[in-house]
C-alpha cells in the first residue's frame, strides 16, 4: 500500500546495510523542528512513525545505539550512520522510525509538529495539530484516536 494504513512497511538505511521492517499502521506520524533534529537529519526536522516495538523489527544488520542526553536513544547504521530509529528512555515500549528511510515514505505526512518553538521560520508543514514543544502526555490518548481516526 501506499500510505501510512499499509498492512507492513519496510525501509533501508541509506547505504542498505540495515534493513527495518514494521507491522501496521503507526500509532500517529510527526514532524520534529527541535534544534537536536535539526542538526541529527541536516535539515529542517526530521519526519517520523510511532510504532509500538513488538510490531517493529530490524530485518537486517545490526544497529548501533547512541544515547543523546537523558531522554532517547537514537540508534544508527554502523556503516553510513543514517539515524534509523530512536526510543524515549523509559518508554521502550514504544520505536520511533525515521519515515524518510520507509520504502515509501511519502504516505506518511505528518500529522502533529512538535517543538514549532525551533522551527525555521520558512517551514510550512501540513501538520493537524501544531505543539510548541511536546504535547502534555494528557493530550496523547486524543491525538492518538484523533490519528487512527484520520
Amino acid at each position: 500500500m501506499s500510505d501510512a494504513t499499509a498492512a507492513s512497511v519496510s525501509g533501508t538505511c541509506r547505504c542498505g546495510s540495515v534493513t527495518i521492517a514494521a507491522a501496521g499502521p503507526p500509532l500517529i506520524t510527526m514532524a520534529c523542528h527541535c534544534r537536536e533534529c535539526q542538526r541529527m537529519t541536516g535539515s529542517a526536522f526530521s519526519l517520523s512513525s510511532l510504532y509500538p516495538t513488538d510490531h517493529f523489527q530490524v530485518t537486517a544488520g545490526e544497529p548501533v545505539p547512541c544515547k543523546v542526553g537523558a531522554q532517547t536513544t537514537h540508534y544508527f547504521c554502523p556503516q553510513c550512520h543514517s539515524w534509523l530509529y530512536s526510543q524515549p528512555v523509559g518508554m521502550e515500549q514504544l520505536v520511533n522510525i525515521r519515515a524518510t528511510l520507509l520504502d515509501d515514505a511519502a504516505g506518511f505526512r505528518p500529522f502533529m509538529e512538535v517543538y514549532t518553538s525551533e522551527k525555521l521560520p520558512w517551514v510550512n508543514l501540513p501538520a493537524s495539530h501544531s505543539f510548541e514543544k511536546f504535547p502534555p502526555m494528557d493530550a496523547y490518548p486524543a491525538l492518538l484516536a484523533a490519528f487512527a481516526a484520520a
